[in-house]
């Protein structure tokens, strides 16, 4: 009997919250419909639509603090990556190997401290904050509903009221029903009527306290950082005074206008092959004069080729007319050049030149070092490069300005362009070394 009771209570409180849903449903209808009036309450729709604004302001708030905070713990995570390679390149022997790795530590753990009381002060209080809107929405909402059922309740007194039959006792429990409906609502009214516009007035200081803790959280982070920046510094400032002698040189960058190629490194054959590499070499110690050879011309610098091409056109006075302090002279600038030129252009002695005639020598462009041929397809990236086919052969020349000359580039012209046009300047251009093999 118990459970059969139970079941009808149930069934009966089903039955009743229909019921009521029906009523409400049909009283909105009447309302949008202009057949029912509605009671309105303009204040209290203004506290509503600020404690609207309000939650969506502070959602977002908290939405970007959780950002902020893997921003931040992203930043401890690379910051720690950073100062680990750091302590893997210091070697033992290096002086203030345990002070930088002391500060490696610090530094993790003054990340870890920031990250934590960020989430003390701030997020935590932030979803504090936050967790007393759902339930104010929630009241908000039922709120609502007791509103529709008194105006209801009150519709349904009124029209037994005004009904040309009138039932006392229909009218009677009508009234008990609409006083009933208007004490719900109005208990519920009036406690959100002090409640919204206090919470709306509480969001300046939950502001100001947010942001005055984030404010100061990063002023006291950065102060501490920057102490074991410093810290770090006069670490490596002592390192860089005791090995001050293996200080990193930065090369000379080429001029604008140069058409030799910067900071390039040339690729790798397509078959992996290394090309045969001609050696350059810089000669720093004088020769003897034991080995000079008497009457020898004294050789340009790659950066005059007119005066090379001079040479090169038999107009070098002969090997007897030379003086001897001349010859001084070429001995002593022949030291400051390069080897391979040194070597091209001592080759010409006596009116001839290595592997021909001096006339053979006419037809070739100005400063001519070498022959290459290309072994492999290269295509060019770059105004300034050749672009090779295997089996090209380039007349390899020195750069304008030696110290432009990037390891493993070569300045050269294909040998069927200077034939065709004899134009150094629209032909010349730079390729990699390892691409060709030297043939003359």
């Amino acid at each position: 009997m118990a459970e059969m009771g139970s079941k009808g209570v149930t069934a009966g409180k089903i039955a009743s919250n229909v019921q009521k849903k029906l009523t409400r449903a049909q009283e909105k209808v009447l309302q949008k419909l202009g057949k029912a009036d509605e009671t309105k309450d303009e204040q209290f729709e203004q506290c509503v639509q600020n404690f609207n604004k309000q939650l969506t302001e502070g959602t977002r708030l908290q939405k970007d603090l959780r950002t902020y905070l893997a921003s931040v713990k992203a930043m401890h995570e690379a910051s720690k990556k950073l100062n680990e390679c750091l302590q893997e390149v210091y070697e033992p022997d290096w002086p203030g190997r345990d002070d930088a790795n002391k500060i490696a530590e610090n530094n993790d753990l003054l990340w870890m401290d920031f990250h934590q009381k960020l989430v003390d002060q701030a997020l935590l209080t932030m979803d504090t904050y936050l967790g007393q809107f759902p339930d104010i929405k929630s009241r908000i909402a039922k709120r609502g509903r007791k509103l529709v059922d008194y105006d209801s309740a009150r519709h349904h007194f009124e029209s037994l009221q005004t009904a040309k039959k009138k039932d006392e006792v229909k009218i009677a429990k009508a009234e008990e029903e609409l006083i009933k409906a208007q004490k719900v609502f109005e208990e519920m009214n009036v406690d959100l009527q002090e409640e919204l516009p206090s919470l709306w007035n509480s969001r300046v200081g939950f502001y100001v306290n947010t942001f005055q803790s984030i404010a100061g959280l990063e002023e006291n982070f950065h102060k501490e950082m920057s102490k074991l920046n410093q810290n770090l510094n006069d670490v490596l400032v002592s390192l860089e005074k005791q090995h001050g002698s293996n200080t990193f040189t930065v090369k000379a960058q080429p001029s604008d206008n140069a058409p030799a190629k910067g900071n390039k490194s040339p690729s790798p054959p397509p078959d992996g092959s290394p090309a045969a590499t001609p050696e350059i070499r810089v000669n720093h110690e004088p020769e003897p004069a034991s080995v000079a050879t008497p009457g020898a011309a004294l050789p340009k610098s790659p950066s005059q080729p007119s005066e090379a091409t001079e040479v090169a056109g038999g107009t070098q006075p002969a090997a007897g007319a030379q003086e001897p302090g001349e010859t001084a002279a070429s001995e002593a600038a022949s030291s400051s050049l390069p080897a391979v030129v040194v070597e091209t252009f001592s080759a010409t002695v006596n009116g001839t030149v290595e592997g021909g005639s001096t006339a053979g020598r006419l037809d070739l462009p100005p400063g001519f070092m070498f022959k290459v041929q290309a072994q492999h397809d290269y295509t060019a990236t770059d105004t300034d490069e050749l672009q090779l086919k295997a089996g090209d052969v380039v007349l390899v020349i020195p750069f304008q300005n030696p110290e432009e000359q990037d390891e493993g580039w070569l300045m050269g012209v294909k040998e069927s362009d200077w034939n065709q046009h004899k134009e150094l300047e629209k032909c010349r251009g730079v390729f990699p070394e390892n691409f060709t093999e030297r043939v003359q």
